[in-house]
């Protein structure tokens, strides 16, 4: 198969270059860099069966010869980026959406697109079941990410009911490992990066709300289980490994072996108080279960990101609650 990525040299989309690589197939990474980054696939960039291409999808695209399916996995996805490019992000999850999509329709390809458990908003229904709704607020600081995912779903299963086109939708719960950005705003790289550096890792609101983590390897798995599949979706795509604020910047402190204290900072706008996916569809439907015990995971990933340099600003989870909570975002 030849795969195309878009968003191909971002956290996830270089994991998934990998992993199409790793099976024999073809991968064709598209970013514009906003957030992804060419050193992400730099270690791809020897194989025959890889290729990085330039190109912003919110502008009309096209890939050169066969393509036999699209992983559209293009937006920034951090609040902290999100809020720095409103505009951006609501254009690649419409316009770079039905790009897209055109693309699949144009090869006979299908497309698989990476919606968000964003699109529940602060949940009244736990854990969160595909035929949930969602609780969404379309003015609030997160909107131009949450409806712009909300949008895309909708995109995309009218090209699929209006022209055929085969596509399937997954809702991505939280997930971590290699290649995040130590400076991204988010709860574990910022946890890491507090606690490898001895400062104090900064927890907002009281720590109880909770988020179900995910290494990546499991969820890449799971996004070629559906690539593979045919179904519509959308499917949640998860660790049912819920747990708490506090307890995860804990559990972070003692395995990078820090003295780091936790202390509790303002709560951002809107943010979710739970989060944790009903997952019966992925195991009914794709065969999928997340395998990688969490603690080897987050040990994985605290030794990743003590190889790498900190460099770049940094970015405290203070600064991305100000973000967050600034006025001009409520």
């Amino acid at each position: 198969m030849r795969v195309v990525v878009t968003g191909g040299a971002g956290f996830l989309g270089s994991h998934l270059c990998e992993k199409v690589l790793a099976r024999g197939d073809e991968a064709v990474a598209v970013d514009n860099f906003c957030t992804g980054s060419p050193a992400n696939v730099e270690h791809l960039r020897h194989e025959e069966s890889f290729q990085l291409l330039e190109l912003d999808v919110s502008e009309p695209f096209t890939v050169e010869g066969q393509v036999d399916a699209v992983l559209h996995f293009a937006s920034p996805a951090s609040p902290v980026d999100y809020l720095r490019m409103p505009i951006e992000t609501l254009k690649v999850g419409s316009l770079g959406t039905l790009h897209a999509l055109e693309l699949a329709q144009a090869k006979g390809a299908r497309l698989v697109l990476a919606s968000t458990s964003e699109v529940y908003g602060d949940p009244e229904v736990h854990p969160q079941p595909e035929t949930y709704w969602g609780n969404v607020n379309p003015v609030g600081p997160r909107g131009v990410y949450d409806e712009a995912k909300r949008f895309a779903e909708a995109l995309t299963l009218a090209y699929r009911q209006s022209h055929g086109v085969n596509t399937g939708i997954v809702r991505i719960f939280n997930t971590f490992g290699p290649r995040m950005r130590p400076n991204d705003g988010r709860a574990i790289p910022n946890f890491v990066r507090q606690a490898l550096a001895g400062e104090p890792v900064t927890v907002s609101g009281d720590g109880s709300q909770t988020r179900s983590i995910c290494y990546v390897d499991d969820l890449v798995e799971a996004i070629l289980r559906m690539m593979d599949a045919e179904h519509a979706g959308p499917i949640n795509i998860g660790n049912p490994h819920e747990i708490s604020m506090k307890d995860l910047a804990a559990w972070i402190v003692r395995l990078a072996g820090s003295s780091s204290p936790i202390t509790f900072i303002e709560r951002p706008v809107d943010d979710p108080t739970v989060r944790r996916p009903d997952t019966t569809r992925a195991e009914s439907l794709l065969g999928w279960e997340p395998h990688v015990p969490i603690e080897d995971a987050l040990k994985w990933t605290i030794g990743w990101f003590r190889d790498q340099p900190l460099g770049g600003p940094p970015l405290s989870a203070q600064a991305t609650e100000e973000i967050l909570g600034s006025p001009e975002h409520h």
